[in-house]
Formats: C-alpha cells, sequence, structure tokens
C-alpha cells in the first residue's frame, strides 16, 4: 500500500515508511496495520491471538484477545485500522485452544510496542513455552497509511479477490437430507427442555395486532359524542350542494352532497379527472423538483451557467407534504406524479366495497400497513367506528335495513363525516386514505366521488367472497371481537341479529360498476380467486393491484433471526463478510435444534438467508428444509465505512457520523445505503413472505431485520432504526385471520 518492508534475520518485517519524522498525521488518512504469524507448527486445534491496549482491545485480559484467522496454510492474520490520534500500540501474541478449557500460553517477553508506525525495540521471534515445549513463530509485522476510502477500496478488493467466501459455493437454493459431516450435537448446542421454556416476553410495541379488533386501530373521529347533536336536527334529504367548494368544517358541520342532484335524470357521477393542475405544472418548465438523496449523502452540484436545478424554497413547502418518505421507485414515483397528475390524483382515497363478514377490515389493515411501510402517509378510516361514537354499540338489525330511513340517514351522516375527515386530513398533507365501510349501494358511492371532486382520486376496493365456509367463519370472529356486540352476553343471539343484518345489506347491494376499482373475487381463501381491475394506472396503483394479489389469510408462522455471534460482531466492526464466532457457532446448532421442534409436525418450510456468509453458514446446521439467499435480505451496505467501527467513524468521519446521529433513517453511508433504501429492496421479499403458505425462517441481519419486524408490528418509519433486535433470539410472526401475533424465544445470552 505504498510502503516498504524489510526482514531481519529473525525473520520479522517491520515497517520502513516514509514518516521518518514521527508523524503520521501530515498525510491525514489512518494507520493500517496487519499482524501476521507463522503457522506451520500449529495444529487446528491450537489458534493464535492478539490481545493489548486500545484500539484492539482495550485490556489486558486474555479472555478478551481477538482471535487471528487463517490466511493461508502457512500464515495466521489479523489486520486492524489505529485512528490517527492513537500514537501508541503495545500488544502480545497469545495461544487458546479451539475447544475445551485448557489455559491459553501467553508469549514470553515485553509487550511489542508500535509507535506512529513503527516498531519498537528489537525485533523477534514470538516463544511460547507451555511446560517442557517451547514454541517459536515467525512474526510478520506492517503498518500502512491510508485514507479512508482507500482503505474501503482495499478491503472489498481483499475481500473479494484474495480471500474468497467459504460459503460461495453454495448454490442459492439448497437442500440438506442429511445431517452435515461432522456436525456437532453436543450438550452445550441442544434444547433438551420445552421450547416455552426460551419465551421471553415481547416488547409493548410488538406485532400483537391480532388481540384487537382491527377496526378499533383506524383513525379516531375528530368530534366526541358531546359535539354530535347537530345531528338530532340534521336531514340527510335536505342536505344542498355547494359545487363551487369543497366540503369544510364549520365547528363540526360536514355538508353531504344529494347524489341524486349531481347530475340530474343520470343518478351517476362522472369518475374522470377533472383537469385541473398543481402549482408544479405552472411553474416554469426549466424548473426541477428537489429529491432527497439521503442525509450526508453528496448533492447534485448547480452549475453555474445553468439554470436546470434551480430550487424553489416555497415550492418546496407547497409539496414537501406530498412527498412519501422513501427512496427508489417510489421516491422516482411520486416526482412523476407531482409534475404531471391532476390536483386530486396527488391523494388517494381506497374506498372498499362489500357485504359484512367479507374481510374488508382485514383487507383495509392489511393494506394500511404496507403502504405505511413504504413510506406514505396513510390512514384508516374505519366508518363503523364513526357510527358506535354517534350512536353507540347496540344497534340491532333494523338499524341497517335498507327500508328504514332513519337508519339509511344515520349511516349516511357518518360516512359523511368520515369522508369529510379524510378530506380534510389529506389538505394537512396526507396521502392514501383507506375508507372502509360497506358503500353497498350506488348512491352511497355517488356521495363519496362527490365529495371527492377536486379533493382526492377514489379507487373503489371489492370484496366478493362466495365460500360459505369463510362467511361462517367470518361471522363468528365478528361475535366474538367487534364491540357491536360487546354486551351482548349471549352468543347465539348475538349470531342470529347479525345473520338478519346481513340479510338487510344484501337486499340492496349493488355490485360496484362505476369508476375506478378493484374487484376481488374469492381470493381470501388461498386457493385461486381472480382480482378485475378497471380503468386502473400509476405506479402506486399498480403496487396496490400487485400486493393484493399475493395477500390471503392462510395461517403460516414467519421466524425471523439474526446470524449468530460473528468475529466482527466481537470486535465492534459493521459489514464486512465475517465468520461465526465460537458462540456464533453454538447458536446455529441451538437454531437447528429448535427448527426441528418448531416445525416438526409441517408439512413444507423454507430457511431464508442473506449472501453474506454468516447467515449462510448460521443456517448451516439445519437440514431437510430447502435454503434460499436472497441479496434483498444482505446487511445495509456501510459503504466506504464497511469493516470499521463506530468510535473509528466518530473519530476519522465526524461529519459523516452526526448527520448518522441526526437522522439515521434517512443518513445514508458514503458510497453505501440509508435505511430508506434497504426498505425499498426489502418490498419483494414482503410480497413473497405475503404470499406463502408455509413456514418460513428468515437468518439476517440486524438493519434488514428492523425494517421487516417494523412492517409486521405496523411500526413508523421513524422508529426502524431503533428497534431492538438483540442476538441469538428468535422473533415469531404467525399471521393468520387475526391479524398478526408475536412470540420471542432467547436460546443463548
Amino acid at each position: 500500500m505504498g510502503t516498504g518492508t524489510s526482514k531481519d534475520a529473525d525473520g520479522v518485517a517491520h515497517d520502513e515508511s516514509d514518516n521518518r519524522d514521527g508523524s503520521l498525521d501530515q498525510a491525514g488518512g489512518q494507520l493500517y496495520v496487519s499482524l501476521k504469524m507463522e503457522n506451520y507448527k500449529l495444529n487446528g486445534e491450537i489458534i493464535p491471538h492478539v490481545y493489548g491496549s486500545v484500539p484492539l482491545v482495550g485490556s489486558w485480559d486474555p479472555c478478551k484477545a481477538l482471535s487471528m484467522e487463517r490466511e493461508s496454510a502457512s500464515m495466521w492474520e489479523l489486520s486492524f485500522v489505529v485512528p490517527p490520534n492513537h500514537e501508541t500500540l503495545d500488544f502480545k501474541f497469545l495461544l487458546k485452544p479451539k475447544y475445551g478449557s485448557a489455559p491459553c500460553v501467553i508469549e514470553e517477553g515485553a509487550h511489542r510496542v508500535l509507535s506512529r508506525g513503527a516498531l519498537q525495540g528489537e525485533s523477534r521471534l514470538a516463544v511460547f513455552r507451555n511446560g517442557e515445549e517451547t514454541l517459536e513463530h515467525k512474526i510478520f509485522i506492517k503498518a500502512d497509511q491510508v485514507s479512508p476510502f482507500d482503505l474501503a477500496a482495499s478491503w472489498r478488493a481483499y475481500q473479494e479477490n484474495l480471500r474468497p467466501s467459504t460459503v460461495r459455493g453454495i448454490p442459492d437454493v439448497s437442500i440438506n437430507s442429511a445431517p452435515m459431516a461432522g456436525a456437532e450435537n453436543g450438550s452445550s448446542a441442544s434444547l433438551e427442555l420445552d421450547l416455552e421454556h426460551y419465551l421471553v416476553p415481547a416488547p409493548s410495541t410488538s406485532a400483537n395486532s391480532g388481540m384487537v379488533y382491527a377496526a378499533n386501530n383506524a383513525e379516531n373521529p375528530r368530534f366526541t359524542i358531546t359535539d354530535a347533536a347537530w345531528y338530532n336536527s340534521y336531514s340527510f334529504k335536505d342536505a344542498s350542494i355547494s359545487s363551487d367548494r369543497p366540503p369544510t368544517y364549520k365547528g363540526i358541520e360536514v355538508v353531504i352532497p344529494d347524489p341524486s342532484k349531481a347530475y340530474p335524470g343520470t343518478g351517476m357521477v362522472d369518475s374522470k379527472s377533472v383537469g385541473t393542475f398543481s402549482p408544479l405544472q405552472r411553474q416554469d418548465s426549466h424548473r426541477g423538483l428537489f429529491v432527497d438523496r439521503g442525509v450526508g449523502s453528496p448533492r447534485l452540484p448547480k452549475s453555474p451557467s445553468s439554470s436546470t436545478f434551480t430550487f424553489d424554497l416555497k415550492h418546496e413547502a407547497a409539496t414537501k407534504n406530498l412527498m412519501p418518505a422513501a427512496a427508489g421507485a417510489v421516491a422516482a414515483a411520486a416526482v412523476a406524479d407531482q409534475m404531471l397528475g391532476p390536483k386530486e390524483d396527488k391523494h388517494l382515497a381506497i374506498v372498499l366495497v362489500g357485504l359484512p363478514a367479507r374481510g374488508k377490515t382485514f383487507t383495509a389493515a392489511k393494506l394500511t400497513r404496507y403502504l405505511r411501510w413504504l413510506g406514505h402517509n396513510t390512514k384508516h378510516f374505519n366508518v363503523g367506528k364513526y357510527r358506535r361514537i354517534k350512536h353507540g354499540t347496540i344497534q340491532n338489525a333494523d338499524f341497517f335495513r335498507g327500508d328504514n330511513p332513519e337508519g339509511v340517514e344515520a349511516r349516511n351522516e357518518v360516512a359523511a363525516l368520515a369522508m369529510e375527515d379524510m378530506i380534510a386530513w389529506m389538505q394537512e398533507g396526507g396521502q392514501v386514505g383507506i375508507f372502509d365501510a360497506t358503500n353497498s349501494t350506488r348512491e352511497r358511492r355517488n356521495m363519496l366521488m362527490k365529495m371527492a371532486e377536486g379533493n382526492c382520486k377514489i379507487i373503489f376496493l371489492e370484496t366478493l367472497c362466495n365460500d360459505k365456509r369463510i362467511i361462517e367463519r367470518n361471522i363468528r370472529l365478528k361475535i366474538q371481537q367487534s364491540p357491536d356486540y360487546s354486551e351482548q352476553p349471549d352468543f347465539e343471539a348475538g349470531y342470529e341479529d347479525f345473520k338478519s343484518r346481513l340479510d338487510n345489506y344484501e337486499k340492496v347491494y349493488e355490485p360496484v360498476e362505476e369508476g375506478s376499482y378493484i374487484k376481488m373475487i374469492d381470493m381470501v381463501s388461498g386457493n385461486g380467486g381472480q382480482i378485475q381491475v378497471n380503468n386502473i394506472s400509476g405506479y402506486l396503483p399498480g403496487r396496490i393491484v400487485f400486493f393484493l394479489v399475493n395477500m390471503h389469510l392462510t395461517p403460516r408462522p414467519i421466524l425471523l433471526t439474526r446470524h449468530g455471534e460473528s468475529r466482527y460482531n466481537v470486535r465492534s466492526r459493521i459489514g464486512g463478510d465475517s465468520l461465526l464466532s465460537d458462540t456464533g457457532e453454538i447458536y446455529s446448532k441451538k437454531l437447528s435444534n429448535f427448527v426441528e421442534k418448531r416445525l416438526k409436525s409441517e408439512k413444507a418450510a423454507s430457511i431464508w438467508t442473506s449472501t453474506l456468509q454468516r447467515t449462510i453458514l448460521t443456517a448451516g446446521p439445519i437440514v431437510g428444509f430447502p435454503k434460499i439467499q436472497w441479496r434483498a435480505l444482505d446487511e445495509i451496505n456501510s459503504g466506504v465505512c464497511d469493516g470499521m467501527t463506530y468510535e473509528e467513524i466518530k473519530r476519522n468521519m465526524p461529519e459523516e457520523y452526526e448527520s448518522r446521529k441526526k437522522d439515521k433513517l434517512r443518513y445514508r453511508y458514503p458510497r453505501g445505503e440509508s435505511y430508506l433504501d434497504v426498505i425499498q429492496r426489502l418490498e419483494p421479499v414482503i410480497i413473497e413472505l405475503e404470499r406463502q403458505r408455509a413456514p418460513v425462517v428468515v437468518i439476517s441481519h440486524q438493519a434488514v431485520l428492523r425494517a421487516l419486524y417494523a412492517y409486521f408490528a405496523d411500526r413508523p418509519l421513524k422508529e426502524i432504526p431503533h428497534i431492538e433486535m438483540p442476538l441469538h433470539t428468535i422473533i415469531e410472526i404467525q399471521m393468520g385471520v387475526t391479524g398478526v401475533q408475536e412470540k420471542r424465544y432467547k436460546l443463548m445470552d
């Protein structure tokens, strides 16, 4: 790396760099140190180690010594980076047995001292005495000064070319039908007790949404029961239309358009775009839209002679809330929509349509969670929640009759209020609203389309189910979970009342044939079905259709776990492609034992890993299941910081360290990735997890599993970089018709 070395008579190599003034700081950069030991006299049961002062370990405790790695058949090697402000490094070598508890052997003589890149004192062999036996090994010490960028480039070249991964020969998809040769199943790696013994409490913000009725997690109305007195004198039939302004709040007043007056003689509302233009479209054509490329990442420079990349602060304020917190394809699509789409297309309303007990609320909750995870500001508005606040939970089936004008008026009133709330939220910066109600008549849907004109684009999502078994199951779940029947002690009485309610809806039900719509026909069973789409275009509607195609209700567990402890974990280094530590190897065997017990009754399952060897090696002892490598599951790319510790980044790249500290979600490592980038590349993984009908074990990395877990737990994007994801712990996500439930198993401390 730009310096030379020479060997003395004992074969010890030392540095001959040009820093003869004793200073490494003048040229900047970092000190890269390589320690090597000849191992022709060592068998595979003895591993050489190094221990000493900061930044190696910071302790002279032999138990914390760092293991050297085998570079070749005759050489062991350990390399590390010394911060520029750390002038002196003192250390020694020792030998430790790979297995067992035999004491280690420390080299004879004084500490070795490396000061400002130069070895102090006489060069010497490493001498080890164990009883009457004496071992002598040649030592090679080299120190070079390199920049962080050169260091990263050298590291990548070394990893990819000089030292290929030990597991690269494994195909992307493989299956082991028998235990690996030489696999050790000692007592230290076995799980003798019942799996429940390893259960640990899940955090309070866990993914246990299955314990809560899905509609209760929807958006809260902006009015309270005491604010709703105006309804007593309000007549839906007398509602007037204000076509020159959108519905607005006056206190809590809501204006409900009369569908029959929207287009006289037709009874229909034109669903075409009205052709209004956003401020962006009226701007000069030479102005470009500012796109966030990630905190701490390079920006596009502006040429002094160019006016192409100008930036309007007023425009940023107007469009900031409309841009999703996203990267990649989602951000690109948002830019296109901002530049080309009509005003109402910047806000999207997914309006559910369907009879009760057809899975509308379940679908709405899953779609809300998916869109939030992608970075879109999305909320779920459940009209039933509004109805219960206004009229109470005790409403018998007669309230839902189509020939009950008071009931129809009351239900239209709360639907209009929920729609008004959703539009008001969109005007404050919301992007996608999920409007959850039966919306079973054309009159109701026309009312909603009229209210949406000039405010948002409506796509109807109709759920149809002809499977009587599924309908019966959903009815029983409804009686058990819905607040409508929380005060009904008699299950059978509640069951008969709900059946009567369902009959009332069926008598007036009108399938969707107007506007833009998606029809899901018998999709929830997981046994085929079909999806029909009409007048659907654009990136986000297309992603929604793709998500719905792969969604189903089949119960199955998804197990998430980090790889076993790696050698880089021991040294607190990020990135890399290191091997497992001894502790990590033990965990891989415990994990295999756990998977065997947990999935023994499953007919099919699969093991997913990243392409990095620490996850592949962790999955190695698991047999009998297909193993699939996903590059999308690789750890977050730390760019030029790959292989460094956070302390080294803080000392040598303080601006990057502070940028990351301020916004871990959007911060992008130089030449690397941000958490938002990771989310974008994980979308195919989420879609495939939704599509799978058998258990899946995902063995991946901390940042990746944080993003995956956030999807299932419906955690806000800003929390993702801070989610606890401990080593040697299995998070079991149980997916099914009742929602998402979580268990945690801690196999090792």
